[in-house]
């Protein structure tokens, strides 16, 4: 058994992770800030029988007394998604980067010394891609006048022909294309110096495109799949950006808990490193086919393709899981299909 402190215990993820980590027989220790991205209403008193710690992670007095006694850190707290504009930025590099940074630092003053951080898909950018004439190819960002065009696909810098989406091992270049990726790319780094510092280990999990109950509703942070929910539940279609065909692999909230706990359980990092592993179902779908299943569980208005889209949304992302399951022992269980009709009807988080 381990004592443990989940940053952002009482969210979306983190709720999940701490019934996984009582489940499993460790002894949990919840902290979160109530950050209303992820909270539209108070914090609750406790999340399954543990105590919710209020606090910022900004806060050097609160999070060293509440690393007291721990001997893990499972770091959920951060905010999520593409948000709203370029007005975002300091909100959330001062929440993701410099409440890690402190978190960090306290772990480095108490002998903290273990670490698994949610990490996320958004820190390749564009997947991966095989041109057939030329390889394997990192394309350039998209551009807006093609876009508008309503070419979505990546072309190859050498010859201009549609690319081929790959699977994306843990290897590939990181590469952010959004403020939000920009800060999961910069927790990881800080982890890295943070472990290679204190001889700690980090086991860095990139999360794909979590759903499932508790996902939080009707904010700008909110993921496609809530959007989409949401739509639907008001007798609205679900909208669609580009052409619906973008692929993504959706992994279900319940598969990234157990994920977090094997991540803890298992050897993992070396001390002195992280290692990253993806968190993905093994099972890609498109947006289109996740507007399309969630109408159809609801029996609501057939989904709008719009066309449009939003500067930093990335065309195909999909994993390899290929070393969590050979490193850590986790396979994803539950298929997109089975998901989507259970996630249609999943209570959200108002």
């Amino acid at each position: 058994m381990s004592h443990v402190l989940v940053t952002g215990g009482a969210g979306f993820i983190g709720s999940h992770v701490t019934a996984a980590l009582l489940a499993a027989g460790h002894d949990v220790r919840v902290l979160d800030s109530g950050h209303p991205a992820a909270h539209s209403r108070p914090l609750p008193a406790g999340v399954h029988g543990v105590p919710v710690l209020r606090a910022d992670l900004r806060d050097e007095e609160a999070i060293g007394a509440a690393l007291h006694g721990i001997d893990a850190v499972v770091h959920q707290a951060a905010m999520v998604g593409m948000g709203v504009d370029l007005a975002d930025l300091p909100a959330y590099v001062g929440a993701n980067d410099l409440g890690t940074a402190v978190l960090l630092a306290a772990m480095a003053r108490t002998g903290v010394r273990r670490m698994v951080l949610a990490s996320s898909m958004v820190v390749y950018g564009e997947g991966a891609y095989v041109c057939p004439a030329h390889g394997p190819v990192r394309p350039a960002p998209r551009d807006a006048a093609d876009l508008s065009r309503g070419r979505f696909d990546p072309r190859c810098i050498r010859c201009a022909a549609p690319l081929d989406p790959v699977l994306v091992g843990e290897d590939a270049p990181l590469e952010p294309r959004s403020v939000y990726a920009a800060t999961k790319v910069a927790q990881e780094h800080l982890s890295a110096a943070w472990a290679a510092g204190t001889g700690g280990s980090v086991v860095a999990l990139r999360y794909h495109n979590v759903y499932g109950p508790g996902m939080p509703r009707d904010t700008p942070y909110s993921g496609v799949a809530a959007i989409f929910r949401s739509a639907l539940a008001a007798g609205r279609p679900a909208r669609v950006y580009e052409d619906g065909g973008q692929r993504r692999d959706f992994v279900h909230v319940s598969d990234v808990a157990r994920a977090n706990v094997a991540a803890l359980e298992s050897a993992g990092a070396e001390d002195g490193r992280l290692r990253a592993y993806n968190v993905a179902s093994g099972r890609p779908a498109t947006v289109g086919e996740l507007a399309t299943a969630l109408t159809t569980a609801l029996a609501g208005p057939a989904p709008i393709v719009t066309g449009q889209f939003r500067a930093g949304d990335v065309r195909h992302v999909v994993a390899s899981p290929a070393r969590a399951a050979a490193e850590l022992g986790f396979t994803a269980t539950i298929p997109p299909a089975e998901g989507f009709a259970a996630f249609a009807h999943a209570p959200l988080r108002g």
